[in-house]
């Protein structure tokens, strides 16, 4: 009987130990991804973009307008 009791304390302990270090691995790969951005683009809406290209396309006419009359 008193070997089942020290079986099921090791048992215990070894669980509340997996749980406290996964809890510190968790902890951990959140701030080490927070170090490490991803190197993609951040997400642009289409209409962002149609807003963007026709900015792009008027701005040249603009630019050529300018130097023309300097």
């Amino acid at each position: 009987m008193r070997d089942l009791n020290l079986f099921s304390l090791k048992v215990l302990a070894v669980n509340r130990r997996k749980k406290i270090v996964t809890k510190f691995q968790k902890k951990d790969k959140r701030a080490n991804a927070k170090l490490h951005k991803s190197g993609k683009p951040a997400y642009v809406s289409k209409a962002q973009r149609e807003k963007l290209a026709l900015e792009a396309e008027q701005s040249p006419c603009a630019d050529e307008q300018s130097t023309a009359t300097d």
